[in-house]
């Protein structure tokens, strides 16, 4: 059976699969148990009455240590006094990525920005019934500081530290920028477009990064992080409680196909996006992530089509997780997005010491299950696009099959594919005794007349036409000469343009002119 990769390996320079954007979060769970907060102040001897100005002070610890920061690094340290993000029309990501350039960094901290933003966090209240003072969650508002670094092997990326208990924190890391970095550690060169590669001169190097990239430590790295930009970690640590529980809150896992050219993606993806939306049913994409349709499954399973600024793309949802295949210049990426990995299995030790499938929980210790499980989810997407008819692919050889050209100097006439004068043609062409030796000037003339000529006259003029017919054919391409004789044979492209003329009109036609 053919793959997606065999039918289209003339257009493509490789495939490359990888982490694309990673959201991980980290929570200092010692903090979230009932009296937990109460014990970490009095382990300070700080009273719950003297809550507000203890955590102001500590918060007021926070910004000051990030001031501190830029101002090291002689980056900006600046307040948003609105939110921005990409549907305003400008994201702290762009700002930040302008003033790198802007600067001309390399290498570090490029600025610091700070806004007011909801989160969880404690406080103090007074309890009536009890007539004491307690300690409570509730949704409010603080500053929150994003920490913008070129860092030396993780590239572009973020860090968002909450200024108040408990401190939540979010690393935001982008694969792509690992792996530029990586090449350029090892002089390899490429081409990006955007936020995709669109040639790495040795993909075998890249793609075993990319496989080593799941497998990495991660909780040593994102703990240095942690320390970088929040101070008070060292007092949690000295107070008994410990430091972040690290979860992987989002997490993309792309294969991008790497097309020569955008012309030759463009000619395949109006049939792409139309075999995904009307071919793929919600079985199917049950099937893609993993899961099996069955009565007692239990919520929503959807397909979409957008078009964006950049182009079309197709998305599947099945609880908070989807598929997705967008374009991006001559790259066609197929992207699979795991926000709920419960919906999955991951093979772990029991406390017996067996081994056991259970569903999926957020630790970034499983990260190497969220690659596994993100690859095959686009390889079972691809093997279904492999069944996708390219009618658009087919229809610059019907359209040059319509129309006159220069050949040789020489004028080649234009078919009529719907004629029936040049379906015979055709029809005969593709006779199955010519399939063996080939057909001369008078196999032709028998099919094209079964009746004989009655006059001498009349086989003079039938040769001659036929000789025209064949050097038609010849001029577009469809037929060629054996060598050292006076025989033909459809080429490769003959036998896919002329059998597509003649299964469209005896079977194609029919059937769409009924659903008319």
């Amino acid at each position: 059976m053919d793959t997606f990769l065999s039918i289209h390996q003339g257009d493509l320079l490789g495939t490359l699969t990888m982490f694309d954007r990673m959201i991980i979060k980290g929570h200092i769970t010692m903090l979230y148990p009932n009296g937990a907060f109460a014990r970490m102040l009095s382990r300070q001897g700080v009273l719950l009455k003297d809550f507000k100005p203890y955590v102001t002070e500590v918060s007021q610890q926070v910004k000051q240590h990030a001031e501190q920061l830029a101002l090291q690094a002689g980056g900006p340290f600046c307040y948003l006094e609105a939110s921005m993000t990409a549907k305003n029309g400008q994201s702290k990501e762009d700002l930040a990525r302008r003033i790198a350039e802007e600067d001309h960094l390399k290498e570090g901290l490029i600025c610091i920005l700070y806004t007011l933003e909801p989160c969880s966090t404690f406080t103090v209240r007074g309890n009536r019934k009890t007539q004491r003072l307690e300690v409570v969650r509730r949704r409010t508002k603080c500053l929150h500081f994003y920490f913008y670094y070129l860092d030396a092997d993780l590239g572009f990326m973020h860090i968002r530290l909450q200024s108040w208990f408990p401190f939540q924190i979010q690393v935001y890391i982008n694969g792509r920028e690992c792996l530029a970095r990586y090449l350029d550690q090892q002089g390899i060169a490429y081409e990006r477009y955007d936020n995709s590669f669109t040639r790495i001169d040795d993909l075998a190097a890249a793609q075993a990064f990319c496989d080593k990239f799941a497998h990495f430590e991660w909780p040593p790295l994102l703990n240095a992080l942690a320390e970088r930009v929040h101070p008070f970690l060292k007092v949690l640590r000295r107070v008994g409680f410990g430091s972040y529980y690290w979860v992987a809150d989002q997490c993309k896992i792309a294969t991008d196909l790497m097309f020569k050219d955008r012309a030759s993606l463009e000619a395949i993806l109006p049939d792409l996006f139309e075999h995904s939306i009307l071919r793929c049913a919600s079985a199917d994409i049950l099937r893609f992530l993993g899961r099996k349709l069955h009565g007692n499954f239990k919520g929503n399973v959807s397909s979409s089509l957008k078009r964006r600024p950049e182009g079309w793309r197709v998305k599947f949802s099945m609880k908070r997780n989807t598929l997705k295949m967008y374009d991006k210049g001559s790259v066609l990426r197929i992207e699979t997005t795991i926000n709920n990995p419960s919906e999955f299995k991951i093979c772990q030790q029991t406390e017996d010491g067996n081994l056991r499938w259970k569903p999926m929980g957020k630790g970034v210790s499983n990260l190497y299950r969220y690659a596994q499980v993100g690859l095959q989810a686009n390889q079972r997407y691809l093997e279904n696009l492999a069944q996708a008819k390219l009618k658009s692919k087919a229809i610059p050889y019907l359209d040059d099959l319509c129309r006159s050209h220069m050949k040789d100097g020489k004028r080649c006439a234009r078919f009529n594919p719907l004629g029936q004068a040049d379906r015979e043609l055709f029809a005969a062409v593709l006779d199955g005794s010519n399939a063996l030796n080939g057909f001369r000037n008078r196999d032709l003339c028998a099919k094209l007349y079964p009746q004989p000529a009655v006059s001498i006259q009349e086989a003079r003029q039938r040769c001659t036409k036929v000789s025209r017919l064949i050097a038609k054919l010849r001029g577009h391409g469809l037929i060629a000469k054996v060598k050292d004789a006076r025989l033909y044979r459809p080429t490769k492209l003959g036998v896919r343009v002329l059998s597509a003329v003649i299964s469209f009109y005896q079977v194609d036609f029919s059937v769409a002119f009924q659903n008319a």
